[in-house]
This record gives structure tokens, sequence and C-alpha cells, in this order.
């Protein structure tokens, strides 16, 4: 029976950008139908941000346990049960996907399971069917998300389809540890797997293309974060061309890698196909849908949020570019802003950045400086970690302003946070000196750079 509601908004994918849509308009009193194929939460959620933190987290606890007589903690006996960490992952999964269906009846958002297919415009509406049914919205919001990157590498797509080569889902449902784990790219999602998995027992090999690890991430960390892992037992092939996958072997121009799996994480591409999209004349750009900064497309009426737009593909950038939308859509004043997106690797220890390196502000025309301090300088951190690390400022000579905060140690992911509001409200080193910070605790290494800065 067809579906005769007209509603004020229809969103295509129920992930971080889809769902939130959905609440946040549900909330505002608006009439919403949310779409998604598989199950709320999206890759994020089931296949990415919270199982792979629930892998490290269990990684860090064995990490942390083994130093345990440093802390006059002693324990016999200690050890990794993969089995048991997989299990745990999966009720973590299952609760906060069951909590974001909860979300959705409390915003009264009718959540409807399967593959959307966009049918086109009828007058001032947008027509969406799904299993047999159509539906009818004001408003379309695209939140499909993004899907890994496989590139023509020969032998690639047979090792997917007889599972000697894996993407990020298959890769953090592993029933068994790879004795040898070759990971092809040295981004957060592979650095991620390469730290757990050489935890957990494995012989881990990344190859890079590049001649560093994690991609744009500031220099200095990064260097860091190598040295790490690298003490860690991880073995890195810098500036190494994939040439071949198979046969149980990465073949490079560096030479060969013997795997029993390999990883393949060299980025991801938006879901763009697949659901109709070209019937509404929808705008690309190398494969990504264009928006503006309150997230409309060329098409009135037709917004995108998340991955799929492909500007900044992270999680907490689809909620906010999400929200953006809903506002838009509700006639509030609202629009996206990119310069203050922390990232965050979650390796043992943490990296997590915000705004500009010193050597990006200089390409963006600032008079920079950058300022630095060991985070020993935070009383808390040195209580509790065995691990060095630093936090860098950097600054815009002429005004004061801070531009960017980048932290190498435990705890950055959730004190980064604080460096975004700095640098969001767009406040100089004499404001900041005036904030009280609590004590003890980590997040006061800001405060002591900034203090340290004449």
């Amino acid at each position: 029976m067809a579906e005769n509601k007209i509603y004020d908004i229809l969103v295509i994918g129920g992930g971080p950008a889809g769902y939130v849509a959905a609440e946040r308009a549900g909330h505002k009193g608006k009439s919403v139908c949310l779409f998604e194929k598989r199950a709320l939460g999206g890759v994020c959620l089931n296949e990415g941000c919270i199982p792979s933190k629930s892998l490290l987290n269990s990684a860090k606890i064995y990490e942390n346990a083994k130093d345990g007589e440093e802390f006059g903690v002693f324990t016999d006996d200690i050890k990794l049960d993969h089995k048991k960490v997989m299990e745990r992952k999966e009720k973590v999964i299952k609760k906060l996907v069951a909590g974001v269906g909860f979300q959705m009846k409390g915003a009264h958002v009718n959540v409807v399971y399967g593959t959307a297919m966009i049918e086109g415009k009828n007058g001032n509406t947008f027509q969406v069917s799904c299993n047999g049914e159509n539906y009818e919205g004001k408003n379309l919001i695209i939140a499909t998300g993004s899907s890994p990157s496989l590139p023509p590498i020969p032998g690639l797509k047979e090792s997917i389809e007889n599972g000697f080569a894996l993407t990020n889902r298959e890769v953090l449902s592993l029933p068994e540890v790879p004795a040898r784990l070759a990971v092809v790219g040295g981004g957060v999602i592979g650095l991620e797997m390469a730290a757990y998995y050489s935890v957990a027992g494995s012989k881990v090999t990344v190859l890079e293309m590049l001649d560093h690890i994690a991609g744009p991430t500031e220099s200095e960390l990064s260097a860091a974060l190598l040295n790490k892992l690298k003490k860690d037992g991880v073995e890195f092939m810098l500036g190494a061309r994939v040439t071949a996958i198979g046969d149980q072997k990465v073949s490079s121009d560096k030479g060969d890698v013997p795997a029993d799996k390999v990883l393949v994480s060299i980025g991801r591409r938006a879901n763009t196909s697949g659901f109709g999209l070209e019937k509404l004349g929808v705008y690309l750009e190398r494969g990504n849908i264009v928006t503006d900064e309150r997230g409309r497309t060329n098409i009135p009426g037709v917004y995108a949020a998340g991955d799929v737009n492909g500007k900044m593909m992270l999680a907490h950038v689809a909620y906010r570019e999400a929200e953006v939308c809903v506002n838009d859509i509700c006639g509030e004043s609202d629009f996206m802003r990119y310069d203050a997106v922390p990232s965050v690797i979650y390796t043992h220890p943490e990296i997590a950045t915000v705004g500009h390196s010193l050597e990006g502000a200089k390409n963006a025309g600032y008079d920079a400086s950058e300022h630095k301090l060991p985070m020993a300088y935070a009383g808390r951190y040195v209580a509790e970690n065995k691990d060095d690390g630093f936090c860098k400022v950097v600054i815009d000579n002429k005004t004061r302003r801070i531009l960017g905060i980048h932290i190498y140690g435990n705890y950055a992911s959730e004190i980064i946070h604080s460096g975004a509001a700095l640098i969001e409200n767009r406040l100089r080193v004499e404001d900041v000196k005036q904030i009280i910070f609590p004590h003890p605790t980590v997040s006061e290494i800001i405060r002591e750079v900034i203090f340290s800065i004449k």
C-alpha cells in the first residue's frame, strides 16, 4: 500500500549524519522519515569508530597491566583473549545501536529499513521508494556515507573475494589473530589496527606510499608515533608502492611482505551511486556531492551531510553538518566552519590535533610561532603514565590569537575539544590565561604552554 503522508524531511542513510539530522529535526517538530539499509549508526558505530575503540581499549588495559609493577600493582599470567575482546565489542555495538533506535523513537522519527531509491521530484515534493512503498518529502537530506577505496592493485579483487585481503569491516571481526598482518596504508585506520593486532600477537608490517605516517598530522607528532609503534614491534615500509596482493604476500617496489591477512586502508570514497541520485541532477565533483556552507546542493530542498560530501570524513564533522542542514531547513541562521575541527588517532599514546600546524599557519599567511612543553608539566599525567608526550600551541604573533593545538599523549582525545573551543572563539593568549583549569588534570598542559608564551 502506498505511503500517502508527506514528510517535512526524508533522510537517506542512518549513520552519524543521518540519525543526528533525523533526531534534531524531530525534536524541532518536523516530521521525518529515515531510511537505513543495514543498521542504525552506520559505519562509525557498526564497523568503524566504536568497535575499533573497543578493541584498542582492551589493548590499552593489557599494556597497562603488563606495566603494573611500575605502579605497585603486581599481576601474574597476563594475557589478551582476542575472542573475549571480540565478544565485548559486539555487546558494545548492540547496546549503542539500540540506543540510537531509542533516540529515533524519542524524536518521533519513522525509521524504514531497506534500500531507498530516489524516484525524482513531483511538484514540491521529493519521491523515494523503499521495500515497495512510496514516500514523499518536502526536503531531502543525503547522508549515505562512504566506502573503502579499493585501487586497481593486481590481485586485490581476488584477495578480497577469498578473504585474504580485508577492509575496515572484516578486520574488526576476525575470529582469530593472524600470525602475520600486512597493513596497506599508514593512515588512521591502518595505524589503529596495527596497534591493536600488534599487541594481540600479530607480526604487523605497515606499507605506506608516503615517507611518513598519519597523513596530514603535524610532523613531530607523526614521527613520535612512528617511533613508539616501532618500539612496540610494528615494522614499517615507508615510500613503498604496492604492486600486487596475493599468494600470501604483499608485493611492493621495496620488496615483498609475507602475510596471513592483509588490511587495505588507503582512504574512502563517497557513496553517491545506486540510489537514484542522478534523477535529481545533483552536482558532483570528483565523486562527492557539492554543498555550500549550509549543506545545500544545487537542487533546492536537497541537502548532503557527512562523508558523502567528501569535505572531512569524520563522524563529528558529520554530526555538525547534519545540524546545519536541519537548522537551514527550519529557517535558522547557521553555517559550517571547518577551521577548528579536532582529529584524533586513538593509539597508545594518543594523538589529537586541532587548527593549524606551524607550517600550515605560515602557508596561510600568518606570522606564526610554535610553543611546546612536555606532558610532564601536567602533574596528573606524570602520576598516571609512564609514556612521555608533549603539547604544542601555535599562535599568530601579531594578534596573539590561538591558531592550533597539537598533543601527543594519553587523554589527548578527551581534552582537545578545549583547544577547538579556544580556536573557534578566536581567543588570544591573554584570554586563555584568565581561564581556570581544574587541578590536577592533564588538560592543564594547555594552560602551562600558554603561560610559557612571552
